[in-house]
Formats: structure tokens, sequence, C-alpha cells
């Protein structure tokens, strides 16, 4: 078993009973969504395993150790780019905008490659859930979200695609900036050209 294959199975066992924020999609659907997305711009297994794990961490019982125990120091870290301080001593609500302030540095400040691959893998998964939902709900669907106003969730999801600006000549860059550009009504002249890294 090699180790994306671990990381499948470790994954399925650590989300078990949780669901996306409709309450119907069951959560480990998204992990894996987003390691097929970063599949699209990289065949590094260590990046697709970290992938199939970046939320586990963060949403679940498991530890960075259990993870640096079981996938190795590469994986570990990788996950560990893409995980929040979910700051527990205050409502999600309140901490939301430290916490994106926070790990949007981390990701901008990162030297690898891969993170950028896997915050876009992550963000592109979510927007295409919030494309769906608004689809369904329109302007109502922010009312599940932490964040409700929709102006700091464009602020957040537009500044990730600055940051991830390198990957703007992959498929994945080019639906997640469309996509962010439907959800937000803006007007869309982004090339990626002049984006930040």
């Amino acid at each position: 078993m090699n180790v994306l294959e671990k990381a499948i199975i470790f994954a399925v066992n650590a989300h078990e009973g949780a669901y996306r924020k409709n309450g119907k999609t069951p959560y480990i659907l998204h992990p894996m969504e987003v390691a097929s997305i970063a599949g699209t711009m990289t065949d590094e297994i260590e990046v697709l395993a970290a992938a199939v794990l970046h939320d586990t961490v963060e949403d679940t019982a498991v530890t960075p150790e259990e993870i640096e125990k079981n996938f190795g120091k590469r994986v570990a870290e990788l996950v560990s780019s893409e995980t929040e301080n979910k700051r527990k001593d205050l409502p999600s609500a309140e901490s939301w905008q430290i916490r994106k302030i926070e790990s949007l540095e981390k990701m901008k400040a990162a030297e690898d490659i891969n993170v950028k691959i896997l915050w876009l893998s992550d963000k592109l998964s979510n927007v295409r859930s919030i494309y769906r939902l608004q689809m369904e709900k329109g302007a109502d669907l922010w009312r599940i979200f932490n964040q409700k106003d929709p102006a700091k969730q464009a602020w957040y999801y537009r500044t990730v695609a600055e940051y991830t600006g390198i990957l703007s000549h992959t498929e994945a860059w080019r639906e997640y900036d469309a996509l962010v550009t439907k959800i937000f009504q803006e007007k869309n002249n982004n090339d990626g050209s002049n984006l930040q890294q």
C-alpha cells in the first residue's frame, strides 16, 4: 500500500460521520476532490496524500504528531501549511478574520510551490460547493457560514487567487478565478499576469 492509499483510508476513518456545510454531502468527498484537483497539477504522491489529509488536524481529533508518525515529515509539513489555528476559546465567527489573515500570510510566504497547489485545490473545491449552493439558495447561502458577510468572503477568496497566481497557467486556477468572479459578481479582467506568487 502506498502513502496515498494509506492516507485515503486514514482520512475516511478520521472524517467518519462528518458532513459538509450543506448537511447532506459526506465530508470525505471534499478531501478526495482536493486530491483529484491537485493531481491535475502534480503527480508527487506525498502532495496528493497531504491533499487527502489536509483537514484531519484542523477538523478532527487527529494530531500533527500522528500525521508525521504515519506519513512522514514531508506530508506532515504540507498538512500543517493548510491547517488553521481554530482558536477554540473564541466563537468561530469572531475568530474568522484573524484566522484567515494568519493562514493567508503563511501560504503567501511559502516557498514550496506544492503549498500553493494544496491551497488552490482546497479552495477550488470550496468555491465549486459555494457556487452550487448559490444556484440553489441565492444570497441566503451565506447564512450557513461562520462569516456571513459576502464582502469579507470575497476578500478572502480573491486574496487566495492573488497569492496562488504562480499557478495562473493551470486549468485549476482559471476555473477558480472564473467561479470567484461569478459568485461575487466581479468584472473579470484578470489573467493572472500581475498576481503575486
